[in-house]
């Protein structure tokens, strides 16, 4: 087949206006044509007005590779570029409009625009003969060469694309190496393969007792899938060309759990097929590696002894391993490989350095996702690639997402070195990315994630809100040459555009927009993108003071907003409490914006006295304090002793309260307990510290009965609390004589 692009792989355009449902998470695509058409003229438009926006060139012409609008009404229009009747190879840009039809921004690749001689110094047999004798294996065939603009370095070069087909030099995978040379001067300018691969080995058949589709003609069985598109899973019976014959079978029930069936591998890649198809179509809105619905082919028991897995541009074909016992079935390796058929068919990422590098990584990523997304038990999620497969023969991955230098090759942080790198480990930076983002850095449940340098630590956000924004940057932003670190065009990155995506879903500065800044500065890729103001937030309570009887305890609200940024977890505390009490917050932690009760509770040790509490909230970025006056106080006073009541008389008790500041409380409670045989004949007064008094109790007003128990609710708001209260009692009615058992005074607070 034929690609677009340098070193990685395009799909071939299925219809000029491809219109895909979108991510769960993302706006939804409005339907129709008219809707497509719209756009597609709004983004030409803007084209023709400005053509700098995309370094469009005098003599290019440009086509429509796909549209999708979101339900706001924002449009992306991808196009193809041709410069004066020749292709140009990693040309690509997608123009991004608002709703009303308005530019939002534009994704490109070059540098600048084009500007060259589109004729020739070398002939194109010369650069045929260049790029056979650049291939290592051996040669079947070489096509015809086409005289091309490559624009894969960001400047245009005229040059030669070669397409040399045969055989690696392991001798059994195939090969279909896309040469370019400079048609300048014949030097060749660099290569990439259509078959990109896995290396690997496997120990067993991976997921256990699964259901797979199939189809029934007559009776007999075939793995072919009609749910999924009719893709199909083939034996090749450990040759390495030759037919591929679709299993069949008689019950509809495939393979025995070992690979001495060979109907088992097969079973393991059918359904790691099945489950990618779905993942991508539920949880991305992609209908099929190549949006139109179609399924593809598995291709297993290819080659003997074959330790590795590709994917060709229109198929995934997998080895048995080391010794033919060990294939390279498993979910994740099968989601990797179809994943690389879907950024072939959307953003077409060159499969050399670091836009190869972030191929291998989409992989890698997605290759877990649909491992998340299965759910089994078997081989249950996790960030470690090819973990089934024992590629090592030592129980070893053959990379960790979290930590990638593990594996001994891979860079976790991204330098000037990343870009020349074999892209499998050049991945490394991309997949330490997401993990970040998806799991946050530090000891995780999935591994320990180092940050690079001096880098903060990363919280994250969850691999839901992670896989979308990674999808909605290659489904819409990145372009073939999109690199980690681009100096020369720092809006054509990774950093940019996962940073688009976050504000498209979630919103500019929102707390994943920061954390995709942050995952990235922890792999040491920086960017000059929207510095978002810093995450702050108020703190108050209310009331601002209180008094508590010691032994007591007594409440407040605390309350946060977000003054700016995004809304962070405060965590509260207390300091500056007297001896003996203690603060809980319920609840003890809330996302700005929020509110807590405080309580403070004394015992009958802590001191009397006014206590300056100091009580904080912090934030990660930040930390406020606010003060609240805390009055400890004895307002509650009683006296048991025993008072005579003479007949026609008066007695008093007296109770004095020295630990209450202020006025008495305007609900304050009087209990009275009095024995007296006929309680009519007296009446009960409380004499304050300032001789006032308060009626209580008036025997004449009551019925006849004995004793007198009772509380009495008192507005005392006028009186100073502290002083020598009495209660006074006055026999008015000769005959009957009794006592004051005792009595309780509670002025406050």
């Amino acid at each position: 087949m034929k690609r677009t692009l340098v070193v990685g792989s395009v799909a071939a355009i299925v219809g000029a206006l491809l219109t895909v449902a979108p991510s769960p998470v993302a706006a939804a695509p409005v339907a129709g044509v008219e809707t497509a058409t719209s756009a597609v003229a709004k983004a030409g438009r803007i084209i023709r007005a400005n053509p700098g926006v995309v370094r469009a060139a005098s003599g290019e012409t440009h086509a429509v590779r796909g549209v999708k609008v979101d339900t706001n009404g924002a449009a992306h229009v991808r196009y193809a570029r041709t410069y004066k009747g020749l292709r140009v190879y990693a040309g690509e840009f997608i123009v991004h409009t608002r709703a009303d039809g308005s530019l939002a921004s534009a994704s490109v690749g070059l540098n600048a625009p084009l500007s060259l001689s589109t004729t020739p110094k070398v002939d194109a047999a010369t650069a045929g003969n260049a790029a056979r004798v650049h291939f290592t294996g051996s040669v079947t065939g070489v096509d015809a060469s086409e005289l091309l603009v490559d624009a894969s370095s960001g400047v245009g070069r005229l040059a030669y694309e070669t397409v040399v087909r045969g055989v690696a030099p392991d001798g059994q995978t195939p090969s279909a190496l896309h040469v370019f040379t400079d048609a300048t001067s014949g030097a060749v300018l660099g290569s990439y393969d259509e078959v990109q691969h896995i290396n690997g080995t496997g120990n067993t058949i991976y997921a256990g007792a699964v259901t797979v589709d199939t189809t029934l003609n007559g009776a007999i069985y075939s793995m072919i899938d009609p749910s999924h598109g009719n893709g199909y899973t083939c034996d090749m019976f450990n040759m390495t060309v030759g037919p591929c014959v679709i299993f069949t079978d008689a019950d509809n029930v495939w393979g025995n759990f070992l690979q001495s069936n060979r109907q088992s591998a097969g079973a393991d890649a059918h359904y790691g097929a099945a489950l990618t198809y779905d993942y991508f179509k539920f949880v991305h809105g992609r209908n099929g590696i190549f949006g139109n619905g179609a399924g593809v082919p598995s291709r297993v028991h290819f080659g003997n002894n074959y330790v590795n897995a590709f994917w060709d541009g229109s198929q995934m074909t997998y080895g048995d391993g080391a010794l033919n016992q060990k294939p390279l079935v498993s979910i994740d390796v099968a989601g990797h490989e179809m994943s690389h058929g879907i950024t072939q068919a959307v953003a077409g990422l060159i499969y050399a350095g670091e836009s190869g590098g972030l191929n291998e990584a989409t992989s890698d990523i997605f290759g877990n996702m649909v491992e998340f997304y299965a759910n089994n038990p078997n081989d249950p999620g996790d960030y470690l690639v090819g973990e089934k497969i024992d590629i090592f023969g030592n129980g070893q991955p053959l990379r960790f997402m979290y930590d990638p230098p593990l594996d001994g090759n891979s860079h976790g942080c991204w330098s000037t070195t990343t870009q020349f790198v074999d892209v499998h480990y050049s991945s490394g930076v991309g997949n330490h990315f997401f993990f970040n983002l998806a799991e946050g850095t530090g000891v995780t449940p999935y591994g320990t994630s180092p940050v690079c340098g001096s880098a903060p630590a990363v919280t994250g956000i969850g691999r839901a809100k992670a896989e979308a924004i990674w999808w909605r940057a290659l489904d819409l932003y990145m372009t073939p040459t999109t690199r980690y670190v681009l100096p020369a065009n720092p809006a054509n990155t990774s950093r940019a555009y996962t940073l688009t995506a976050a504000a498209d879903l979630y919103g500019l500065c929102s707390l994943e927009y920061q954390t995709v800044q942050a995952a990235w500065t922890a792999v040491n890729v920086a960017g000059n993108d929207a510095i978002c103001p810093p995450n702050d937030f108020s703190l108050t309570i209310s009331p601002t003071s209180g008094k508590v009887q010691v032994g007591g305890t007594i409440g407040a609200t605390v309350s946060t907003a977000v003054v700016s940024g995004v809304a962070e977890t405060v965590t509260f505390s207390a300091s500056g409490l007297p001896a003996g009490s203690t603060v809980t917050f319920n609840p003890p932690s809330v996302t700005a914006g929020g509110s807590s009760i405080m309580r403070i509770t004394t015992t009958n040790a802590t001191p009397l006295g006014t206590y300056t509490v100091t009580v904080t909230g912090t934030a990660p970025s930040t930390s406020h304090s606010t003060p609240y006056t805390l009055v400890v106080v004895n307002c509650i006073g009683s006296n048991d002793t025993n008072v005579p009541i003479p007949d026609v008389g008066s007695a008093s008790s007296p109770i004095t309260i020295t630990g209450c500041p202020g006025n008495a409380s305007a609900t304050s409670v009087v209990g009275v307990a009095i024995i007296h045989p006929r309680i009519t004949d007296v009446d009960v007064y409380l004499v304050a510290p300032d001789g006032s008094t308060y009626l209580l109790f008036q025997g004449i007003l009551s019925p006849v009965m004995a004793n007198l128990h009772r509380r009495f609710t008192v507005n005392l708001s006028s009186e100073v609390a502290n002083g020598t209260w009495k209660l006074l009692v006055r026999d008015t009615v000769a005959g009957a004589s009794g006592f004051i058992d005792g009595w309780s005074l509670v002025v406050g607070p």
